[in-house]
């Protein structure tokens, strides 16, 4: 730490050189009005000490808005004799940081280290404070860039009903006060003519804003190249994937992204769908409440922008009358709850247990529950991934009739 000192008495000014010529202190001390101005204005500073009647009680509080002008960030901290209130108070309230009183045996010469410590530290945690609010406000805009992508205006086609909802990851690291994360999870709906729906659902590893700009740029992409003709969501994957391997942004440092894309034929209610390491879609019998995955692992081709090379592979399921299909990113799944119980998670098999308990509710009431219930599980500790999720109903409008007739019959 580099200490400016200014001082009015050559006897105390050579005591405080021996003092604070000591470990981590590398102090200069002068007794020249002119030489502590010019180190002041040429040199960078941790803090500064300059007596209150340096070079005289007249001229002292000129050469302190000096000094203050040319060290703006850096504390200044004030030496006065007794009885010197009035004259003292006229630093403090000119931005004095702080201030030791000059007893008669020049005591107050062994305070010095500790004052100039505890004013260096407080300025750095106020640098620090300064710094993180600056961070958390950049990650802000990064993760309101991100929302802005999510599309609000879903197709419905005739025979469906889809809802969808992205959420970020929101802790609570300071007592109850919640920090809501950037993320790199989004989906995507649009319809590529009457009859087919295309749902994308992404998931970029980690967190952050490396994480949020990868998704993005697979976004773009994907809006770039989706009216192409290619034969099948596999081909459409794998041309994608061979694109995302160029960009930095995704792959340095072991980036990665998983990937669901889906086409929807709507007129002969099927779904055709290619992972790249993304959890496997679940449909749900409304009337059994049988819930299945529509593929094994061995469907899951690998992570988008690690090989371009990597192949995948294209299944095609049939959706039935009175389904429901839900296409999540694994944000949902992973949420644990508080005091460090994270051999236990919400899983898949949270999710199946509230997709059973909503089959009788609109598929928009559902989705809330999905959320509620993998936030409750948390028991307040909040998500630490974030998580977008697509439930789609067939037939959607006629399931709640079905429901609500069958909740009658079985009273």
């Amino acid at each position: 730490m580099k200490v400016l000192v200014g001082w009015d008495n050559a006897k105390e000014a050579e005591t405080i050189d021996l003092l604070l010529n000591v470990g981590d202190i590398e102090a200069r001390v002068t007794t020249e009005a002119d030489q502590f101005v010019q180190a002041a204005s040429s040199g960078c500073w941790d803090a500064i000490v300059m007596a209150l009647n340096f070079p005289s009680v007249s001229e002292s509080f000129a050469m302190f808005e000096t000094i203050r002008a040319r060290q703006a960030d850096t504390p200044i901290l004030g030496a006065c004799h007794q009885g010197q209130v009035v004259h003292l108070a006229r630093f403090m309230s000119h931005g004095l940081h702080n201030f030791v009183t000059r007893d008669p045996d020049g005591q107050f010469i062994l305070l010095l280290p500790s004052v100039i410590e505890m004013a260096h530290t407080a300025v750095q945690a106020q640098r620090t404070h300064q710094l993180t609010d600056r961070l958390r406000e950049e990650i802000e805009s990064v993760r309101q860039l991100q929302e802005s992508v999510i599309p609000h205006d879903i197709p419905m086609p005739p025979g469906y009903k889809i809802a969808a909802r992205y959420e970020p990851a929101e802790i609570r690291v300071f007592g109850d006060q919640p920090v809501v994360l950037a993320g790199g999870d989004y989906y995507d709906i649009f319809s590529l003519d009457n009859q087919n729906v295309i749902i994308v659902v992404g998931d970029a590893a980690g967190h952050g804003i490396k994480a949020c700009m990868s998704i993005m740029t697979m976004r773009t992409l994907i809006r770039m190249i989706r009216d192409h003709s290619y034969v099948d969501t596999a081909h459409f994957m794998a041309e994608v994937n061979r694109r995302m391997v160029d960009y930095a942004i995704v792959s340095q440092d072991g980036g990665f992204i998983t990937l669901l894309y889906c086409a929807l034929d709507t007129a002969a209610h099927t779904l055709q769908w290619t992972s790249a390491g993304h959890p496997m879609p679940l449909l749900q019998d409304l009337v059994t409440g049988e819930i299945m995955a529509l593929g094994g692992y061995d469907k899951a081709g690998m992570p988008l922008g690690i090989d371009s090379e990597a192949t995948y592979h294209s299944v095609t399921s049939c959706i039935p009358p009175n389904s429901r299909l839900l296409l999540y990113s694994d944000g949902l799944a992973d949420a644990f709850p508080a005091c460090g119980e994270h051999r236990r998670q919400f899983g898949e098999a949270g999710i199946r247990g509230t997709l059973r308990s909503t089959a009788g509710l609109a598929v928009d009431q559902a989705l809330d529950r999905l959320f509620a219930d993998s936030n409750a599980f948390t028991r307040g500790a909040g998500r630490h991934d974030d998580a977008s999720v697509v439930l789609i109903d067939q037939n959607g409008a006629r399931v709640q009739k079905h429901a609500v007739a069958r909740r009658q019959r079985a009273t």
